[in-house]
């Protein structure tokens, strides 16, 4: 489940906002959470253009407990968008 996080980058540093951040460490909670279950039930999807997203969804009722909640806390986080 990547997701590009937005940054700017001005003379060669990186800025990051505080949105930005909050959705590193969102996205780093699911990364931990569910690694292992992309691996295995999204076997062979290709990352990029959401399609390792959409996998997640059509297989979100065989995610674990802990994967299911690091994905609502993330949404959550993120305004439920």
């Amino acid at each position: 489940m990547r997701k590009l996080l937005p940054l700017l980058f001005i003379s060669g540093s990186i800025v990051v906002g505080p949105i930005a951040a909050a959705q590193a460490q969102d996205t780093a909670a699911v990364r931990k959470a569910c690694g292992d279950e992309v691996r295995t039930l999204c076997a062979g999807i290709m990352p990029g253009g959401g399609r390792i997203k959409q996998c997640m969804i059509e297989k979100f009722d065989k995610l674990s407990d802990g994967c299911r909640t690091a994905i609502k806390d993330a949404k959550a986080q993120q305004g439920g968008k």
